[in-house]
């Protein structure tokens, strides 16, 4: 069902960045390494979609990047948002390009809009979120443009925090080039603001675009060289320091480097006992308990999944701010993930169950979760998994 021929130039290729030999990864998707030669010589085709989709876990990149193009029904895809066009249009009526005609509303308003969208970001209402950012967008950039003296600088760190929800949403959803254009407005409001740490924020949304754009290097110089440079000890500052070593751990994960995560997650820590708590400061989550969610994403990451479960067992959310449903789901969905290493599909059901039961739409916007569904779903045996055909159907993933 894959054609021969690049895809597997491109499995070879994301396999040397893996640092793994043919025989390590033949043997990590249950291959011969007679077939991952064939594969990759363009002798032959991968056959089946399941094969195809433990490559592409295994080198920790999606379905379509190995095959070239997208899928009809993606294994790995997922439903689009209501409210995506609106929001690339707002993008595309950027008053500096003087596309936009939209009147300057009230700031104050507009903060507290700003502070809305977060708010439905991080109880992974995504559908609200995205119904609210559109005007929001086009009415930040509106009052910018019309702002100045003393307020000026106030309404370019609106315009930043409206641009960082922008791009957290679109992330979200899948759309690696749009979230990557509304990061980039955010550090330039940030710069005109004439601010080190809202740029600081706005860094680790372009980082996470090119994470989604599959762009490993770029994204890990970004955050790494911003994180060491960043010098505001406030509790923001400590905030948006902290979740750049967060994130640098889990490329570092990608890349297979133990040594480098486990540094990073050391120093996130030390930062999160600075901090002292678990603040959301810049809606950032960020605090003791954050980090602990990150070691079990970097065990995953790095396919440690024994580690990865016996770290999720040791976390309490419970000290996490209110509302913050988002990060309270990641820590089940990656136990589910670990599970399903061992294929223990009782155990990854019953924790994509809990996922869903703290925030639904973090489920039906998650490419592995999509795809632990279909795997299972291919394998199932309903006296062992009865929940796992409703929920299939409730993630979108059975119709």
């Amino acid at each position: 069902m894959v054609t021969e021929g690049p895809i597997g130039e491109r499995i070879r290729i994301y396999r040397r960045r893996r640092g793994l030999s043919q025989r390590e990864l033949a043997e990590l998707v249950a291959r011969s390494e007679s077939w991952l030669s064939q594969v990759e010589r363009g002798i032959r085709s991968v056959d089946r979609l399941s094969v195809l989709i433990d490559i592409a876990r295994v080198l920790k990149t999606d379905v379509e990047t190995l095959a070239g193009y997208r899928f009809a029904l993606a294994p790995n895809g997922q439903p689009e948002l209501d409210g995506l066009e609106e929001i690339r249009a707002a993008l595309s009526s950027y008053p500096g390009l003087g596309l936009s005609s939209v009147p300057a509303g009230d700031l104050d308003e507009i903060s507290r809009m700003t502070t809305e969208v977060h708010r439905r970001y991080q109880a992974a209402d995504y559908g609200a979120a995205a119904n609210i950012l559109p005007s929001l967008i086009t009415s930040s950039d509106a009052v910018v443009a019309e702002t100045g003296g003393e307020q000026r600088r106030r309404a370019l760190s609106v315009q930043n925090q409206v641009y960082i929800a922008a791009a957290k949403l679109v992330t979200k959803i899948g759309d690696g080039q749009l979230a990557w254009i509304a990061a980039d407005r955010a550090v330039n409001a940030a710069m005109r603001a004439d601010s080190e740490t809202l740029s600081a924020g706005a860094i680790y949304q372009v980082a996470c675009a090119f994470l989604k754009l599959d762009q490993i290097d770029r994204a890990e110089h970004i955050a790494m060289t911003t994180a060491e440079h960043l010098t505001d000890d406030s509790p923001l500052g400590l905030s948006y320091q902290g979740a750049l070593f967060l994130i640098g751990s889990v490329i570092a994960g990608r890349r297979s480097d133990q040594a480098e995560a486990t540094d990073r997650l050391r120093r996130a820590q030390y930062l999160a006992d600075a901090l002292g708590e678990d603040g959301n400061y810049g809606w950032t989550a960020f605090g003791p308990t954050n980090v602990a969610i990150h070691r079990v994403s970097s065990a995953a990451e790095l396919g440690d999944a024994k580690h990865a479960i016996a770290l999720a067992e040791g976390i309490d959310t419970g000290g996490l701010p209110e509302g913050l449903s988002s990060r309270r789901a990641q820590v089940h969905i990656d136990t589910a993930w670990a599970y399903s290493q061992h294929r223990e599909d009782a155990a990854v059901v019953v924790n994509l169950m809990e996922a869903e039961r703290v925030a639904p739409q973090a489920l039906r916007y998650n490419v592995i979760v999509r795809e632990l569904l279909r795997e299972m779903l291919k394998r199932e045996r309903r006296s062992a998994t009865p929940g796992l055909r409703p929920l299939a159907q409730r993630a979108g993933v059975l119709q």
